[in-house]
């Protein structure tokens, strides 16, 4: 059960974000803020994350895909707000 006050974002980053530790990145970063969710490689090419957690925590997620790690460029950021599920720990998918 999600905590009363986490939200949940969605997103989907284009740009140079395959092969730049994106993924990892963003589950270490994850980790250390205590976020919940996973983040992929999608087939066209974007990453795809979903941040659950503390509200302060998950924008700072949101700052960082914005920028992604220092080899990645990013052109876009999808973002849709989505229900929390109560997802426990992150992972790359």
């Amino acid at each position: 059960m999600p905590d009363a006050s986490s939200i949940r974002r969605r997103v989907i980053v284009h740009g140079r974000v395959q092969g730049v530790f994106f993924r990892d990145s963003t589950r270490r970063r994850a980790e250390s803020r205590g976020v919940a969710g996973w983040v992929t490689n999608r087939p066209d090419g974007a990453v795809e994350a979903v941040f659950e957690g503390d509200p302060d925590a998950v924008e700072s997620m949101m700052r960082f895909v914005r920028e992604g790690p220092g080899r990645a460029s990013v052109d876009e950021v999808e973002v849709f707000d989505e229900q929390p599920e109560g997802l426990r720990g992150y992972q790359v998918r």
